[in-house]
């Protein structure tokens, strides 16, 4: 009796191994899951993503209209004109003038084009399920949020240049909440229709 009860412990040690075993490759892959969903939220770095409530969805999300690039673009055209110019021209002082107004306008134009990429990059304008969200800034952040249900009217103003290339500025009323004007997006139109189609 006491020979034949040594196996069937034995027996039961392992079917215990065994069901822990097979039961830790899922529980490792949940962690490993969770993990990955971390990291892909850290590498996008958005301000909507860090702040978003369980169960809060983002409906549409808008920034800057792409033509603040205009002045920087309008002053690398000119270096190209000025540095054309001074090629074609005989006197030694005009050309060189020529050639330092290229030199100071394609300087300024590529300083006009970093600061309108890193101000698109750092606005934010976001329309969840419940609230509004606009942010402006990297280090020195300015955001706003509003939730629709306060929000009491949108209103879009638009300039000739801005319906025919799809920019405007949206003023979000809220009741109780104060007035808040957002510059230069793009598709202004359509961010509102998300605020208002509720």
């Amino acid at each position: 009796m006491v020979d034949g009860a040594v196996p069937v412990r034995l027996l039961s040690v392992r079917s215990q191994f065994r069901a822990k075993r097979q039961h830790c490759p899922e529980k490792a892959a949940i962690h490993t899951h969770q993990v990955a969903g971390k990291q892909h939220g850290a590498r996008m770095g958005r301000y909507i993503d860090d702040i978003l409530q369980p169960g809060e969805k983002i409906l549409y999300s808008t920034t800057i209209h792409g033509i603040i690039y205009v002045p920087g673009l309008v002053c690398l055209a000119l270096a190209g004109a000025a540095l054309f110019g001074s090629r074609t021209m005989s006197n030694d002082g005009v050309t060189m003038a020529l050639l330092g107004a290229s030199v100071l306008l394609c300087l300024l134009g590529g300083v006009l084009l970093l600061r309108a990429w890193f101000q698109r990059w750092t606005t934010e304008t976001d329309v969840t399920s419940l609230r509004l969200v606009h942010k402006e800034g990297f280090i020195k952040r300015q955001t706003f949020e509003m939730s629709l249900d306060k929000i009491e009217s949108v209103d879009v103003t638009q300039s000739i240049a801005g319906r025919i290339f799809g920019w405007g500025d949206v003023t979000v009323n809220g009741v109780g909440e104060g007035t808040k004007t957002i510059k230069m997006i793009g598709a202004p139109v359509e961010f509102r229709n998300h605020i208002t189609a509720r």
